[in-house]
């Protein structure tokens, strides 16, 4: 294998060009942990992963079931996760949240006494199968005399579901609730320490691979002592292979990835395969690289054009008269059939989103 093979192995890895079969919940499973802080777009990150015939009513459906849920964990923010993974993935990687979020904790006085008080008031509120929102639990933590208002009852909400307080709530309209995790996620056989390694792992770099071990140091949280530790625990579950001198890690009954159709793909902002990596240049096509739109975090927060897993440009989606406009940005010519694709990939869209669709220019 070359450098030039990642792309299409990742590709296949992550189910862009082989969909999983199932519902959300499997890719969320699939992948470990899908970030979600753009909740629309990681809604569509997972119907991709699924091929054809899944809309976003399908998707959100899982997510108010709770057979997914969005609450912070690996690094500090919003992923989907699976109820049966969020105990343990959240007992391995919490702590490093927390001590990453500490600084913030003191300037917004937020001590241990404190949190724990907030969150007894939390679990009162939410009792009985009770959801509400953040503004709700907001009061209802004024009301037991405790400030909570803007970053501070952000900083409350995200400590409580670092403590396996809360999670997600099915929405209410377009706002999102918070649940007691014990009522939407019931009780699973724990994991020790050196298990949750192993299972992180395995997970990363069966979907994300071939990756590097400070690409799953990026991605978990971890440290890189305790992802190469992790690595080694996750045994015959992987295997290595060596690419321009640096050791990478996949799946171990990972196959060779194959060109299958469609060459193009548009992903969301913060999709899985560019977020996950420490390092990009890889899957970022080199006429394009220098580009101000794919520089630093910039690639990484903006919707992105996939050419055979290679990155050519930017797009957005609007809503005019009851259809989705797609501006498209092509940062590297297009032949007449990537163009047939990109026009496939604008319609897959519109299905997802069940709306006519129109690609511009």
């Amino acid at each position: 294998m070359n450098l030039v093979d990642i792309p299409g192995a990742r590709l296949s890895s992550q189910r862009l060009v082989a969909p999983s079969s199932g519902g959300p919940e499997d890719v969320v499973r699939a992948l470990g942990a899908v970030q979600a802080q753009d909740y629309a777009g990681a809604k569509w990150a997972l119907a991709l992963r699924l091929g054809g015939g899944h809309t976003d009513a399908d998707v959100e459906r899982a997510f108010d079931e709770g057979r997914i849920l969005r609450t912070h964990v690996l690094r500090p923010t919003w992923h989907f996760v699976a109820p049966q993974d969020i105990r343990w993935m959240l007992a391995l990687t919490a702590p490093r949240v927390r001590a990453a979020m500490a600084y913030y904790d003191r300037q917004l006085d937020l001590t241990e006494p404190l949190c724990r008080r907030s969150q007894a008031v939390l679990a009162k509120a939410l009792g009985g199968g009770a959801h509400l929102t953040r503004e709700e639990l907001g009061q209802a933590l004024a009301r037991a005399g405790i400030v909570a208002q803007g970053q501070r009852l952000g900083h409350l909400m995200l400590r409580a579901e670092l403590d396996a307080v809360v999670c997600s709530g099915p929405r209410r309209g377009k706002q999102f609730t918070y649940a007691l995790l014990d009522e939407r996620a019931p009780a699973t056989p724990s994991l020790d320490r050196d298990e949750a390694l192993a299972e992180l792992a395995s997970r990363y770099f069966t979907s994300h691979g071939p990756a590097l071990v400070q690409d799953f140091s990026w991605w978990s949280g971890l440290t890189v002592n305790d992802a190469q530790q992790a690595v080694t625990l996750a045994g015959a579950r992987l295997r290595a292979v060596t690419i321009a001198g640096r050791i990478y890690w996949r799946g171990a009954r990972a196959r060779r990835a194959t060109a299958s159709p469609p060459l193009v793909h548009l992903l969301p902002s913060f999709d899985e395969y560019l977020v996950a990596y420490k390092g990009r240049d890889v899957v970022t096509d080199p006429a394009a690289s220098k580009h101000r739109d794919l520089g630093g975090s910039t690639l990484v927060a903006n919707p992105f054009v996939l050419r055979g897993g290679r990155v050519v440009g930017t797009w957005r989606r609007s809503f005019e008269k009851k259809k989705v406009i797609v501006d498209v940005r092509p940062l590297v010519p297009l032949t007449a059939r990537e163009r047939r694709d990109l026009r496939s990939a604008v319609l897959l869209l519109g299905a997802f989103l069940q709306q006519p669709t129109e690609l511009r220019p």
